[in-house]
């Protein structure tokens, strides 16, 4: 495989003349003569599908429409009439350009609104113009034309429309608080509505910005393919529950679980994404038409993708959508322990439900009232008494933390919040997850839970024993689903598929990846042998040639920031360079050198593709730093609020091409990995 070098960027954080606001997909061309300079041969960009009124790229609200945000306005083809010929538009649009100059961060819903408004002002005056024109005549305008013909390509655009033009009438709230009949759409009722005529200037507005905005993606990305740079894009694995994909394909995804991550030292009670799991044996049925779609599409503009979050092609970490967190989640799909090979092991039923059913000693509630009668009384609202034992479980109607958290006491005292916490405490306080029809799993982490620690060694080795062979049983089960999913969705196109794989490492994911042909990701800073004592790094040699290598991520802290404030890891990373006399102290403050030394260093790997974030390559020119290292990341794991994803580069793409000794570092970074011999 090819040796390349290159970069990845959010779309929006691309910074021209010409895109002050926000970066645009024609901003691209201008990136691709920067990226020619530098001879990275690969760009790779964060997703750049719709996603409504949420910043996160990952959030879809479609699999397959373009971000309107991302539309140049002044290169429509309808530019020039409107704004000659319709003062209320070219009024807005310099008010537009006047209100949004460029920032560090750049205010997403606000930026969207006016965008869009004013994107409507001038579909308006050209949709009005077109109709008078073809007045009398018996076909349709020209543009109604093209429009039509652009549907007729794209078989998505019809329900997408009819979508977005409900959720505009619905002031954007989610498609689960319109009125019944339109939650429940079937495809000929989309496809009704779509020909309703009546509703033809709705829907086509968003038909017209989706046309263009691939117009405009596609000359861009014809122009990064011109200059031999690889354009990689990246496909979510999920889809917000409020998207129209959810919405008009409801048979595809399971609204009843949703995904997430387990339990794990940053996270003890896991990650509840909010994001609906797949419904994989109905898309299979369908042949996987949706997915192919998808990959079918994003090759309308990319050579390579990443597949993000590959771990869930092999199982989903799911829980009940009803959950607040994700601790009582379980892997999807997973094997189950039955109640008969419990029983075999020697746990009766009550042994059983001591392991499985969560059990509330009266004293745990006493020690916030300070009052037992009333700790009774409390407990007595949500909970049954076990036999006359100072115990309780919970009664059968409590399916969820949501169930104590919302409903039995009031919040009108610090006492009543506490005894909330102490009771969804509890309820995530079992060994084994009853999955029905006598079927059990076992937490993720039981070893946590007052049941398995009130186990003799015996026991614990009993059920350890059944926990390992279902750990080899699910093991195949996961090659098989993992076979099953991406088999027919990489064979759908030529896309060089490349996987975040990142987590945790399953015993069939690398040969899977290597018989699909799919570069996994190896991210330095976090690719260590774990279970070594001192947790060394991977020397660059021992990286696997199909593989991409990359300084950070867009969920990571940058290059700087790990320098500076990981001091572990720096010293445990330095401690595998070999030359002593190019290697920096660890204590000293990140700088250009310091830069220089860790991408050079890293460029070093043995992967076939080595791309960082533009971030990190500016790292080699004092000057690019922002005063406040925090504002050069692009996003911070579970948090969500207006600074994430409103990252935008600190100078434009113009002044930096001009930036001679930059492009010269990258250069000689560039020529250390593509020139390496294999």
């Amino acid at each position: 495989m090819n040796r390349r070098t290159g970069v990845v960027i959010p779309l929006s954080a691309l910074y021209t003349k010409d895109c002050e606001a926000v970066g645009d997909f024609l901003a691209l061309k201008d990136f691709a003569d920067f990226c020619k300079l530098c001879s990275f041969s690969v760009i790779q960009l964060l997703p750049v599908n719709d996603t409504g009124m949420q910043s996160s790229p990952y959030s879809g609200l479609s699999a397959f429409a373009l971000h309107p945000l991302y539309i140049r306005i002044n290169a429509l083809p309808e530019f020039s009439t409107a704004y000659k010929g319709s003062r209320k538009f070219a009024a807005a649009y310099r008010e537009f350009n006047k209100e949004f100059k460029y920032t560090k961060r750049f205010q997403y819903e606000k930026l969207l609104t006016e965008k869009t408004n004013l994107l409507h002002i001038l579909y308006d005056y050209i949709e009005k113009k077109e109709r008078k024109n073809a007045a009398g005549k018996e076909t349709s305008s020209k543009l109604e034309l093209e429009l039509d013909r652009f549907a007729h390509e794209n078989s998505w655009i019809p329900y997408y429309a009819v979508f977005k033009d409900l959720k505009d009438s619905a002031m954007q709230a989610s498609w689960k608080q319109w009125d019944e009949n339109l939650q429940k759409f079937t495809m000929k009722q989309i496809e009704q509505r779509w020909n309703n005529r009546a509703l033809l200037t709705s829907h086509n507005f968003f038909v017209w910005c989706q046309l263009r905005a691939s117009q405009q993606f596609k000359e861009a990305a014809e122009y990064v393919r011109s200059l031999g740079i690889t354009l990689k894009g990246d496909i979510p694995i999920l889809m917000n529950e409020d998207s129209a994909d959810c919405w008009a394909w409801p048979e595809y995804f399971n609204q009843e679980q949703r995904a997430g991550s387990p339990p794990s030292g940053d996270t003890p009670l896991g990650q509840n994404w909010g994001f609906p799991t797949y419904s994989w044996d109905n898309i299979a049925k369908d042949n996987f038409s949706w997915w192919k779609n998808r990959v079918k599409t994003a090759a309308s503009y990319y050579d390579a993708f990443r597949i993000d979050h590959i771990l869930g092609f092999f199982r989903i970490w799911s829980v009940s959508e009803k959950e607040s967190t994700a601790f009582l989640g379980h892997t999807s799909p997973c094997g189950y322990i039955t109640k008969k090979q419990l029983e075999e092991k020697g746990f009766d039923t009550g042994r059983i439900n001591w392991l499985s059913k969560p059990h509330i000693p009266t004293k745990l509630i006493e020690d916030i009232t300070w009052n037992h009668e009333e700790a009774v009384s409390m407990l007595q609202k949500i909970c049954n008494r076990v036999g006359t034992e100072e115990l309780w479980n919970f009664k059968n109607e409590i399916t969820s933390d949501s169930c104590i958290y919302g409903q039995h006491f009031s919040d009108d005292s610090n006492k009543d919040a506490s005894v909330k916490e102490a009771l969804a405490s509890k309820w995530r306080d079992r060994a084994l997850i009853d999955a029905g029809q006598d079927n059990y799993t076992p937490v993720y982490s039981y070893s946590q839970s007052t049941a398995w620690q009130s186990l003799n060694s015996e026991e614990q080795n009993k059920l350890r024993e059944l926990f390992d062979n279902l750990s080899a049983e699910e093991n195949k089960l996961w090659k098989n689903q993992a076979l099953k999913v991406l088999t027919p969705i990489c064979s759908e196109t030529k896309m060089i598929p490349c996987a975040e794989d990142l987590g945790v490492n399953l015993e069939c994911m690398p040969e899977v990846l290597r018989q699909l042909s799919i570069m996994s990701l190896k991210v330095v800073r976090w690719n260590r042998i774990w279970e070594k004592d001192g947790q060394p790094y991977v020397p660059f040699a021992e990286y696997p040639e199909l593989s991409v290598s990359t300084t950070s991520v867009h969920d990571s802290s940058t290059l700087r920031q790990w320098w500076n404030n990981e001091k572990q890891s720096v010293e445990a990373y330095l401690n595998m360079i070999k030359d002593t006399d190019s290697r920096p102290s660890k204590d000293e403050e990140f700088s250009e050198s310091t830069a220089s030394f860790c991408l050079k260093t890293s460029a070093q790997t043995n992967s076939s593709w080595f791309i960082n974030p533009l971030q990190d390559y500016l790292f080699l020119q004092q000057k690019y730093y922002m005063q406040n290292a925090d504002d050069e990341r692009i996003n911070v794991p579970g948090s969500v609020n207006e600074f994430n994803w409103t990252y935008r580069m600190p100078v434009s793409i113009e002044e930096l091409a001009k930036d001679n000794t930059l492009v010269e570092k990258i250069k000689e970074i560039a020529a250390i990995h593509d020139k390496k011999a294999d």
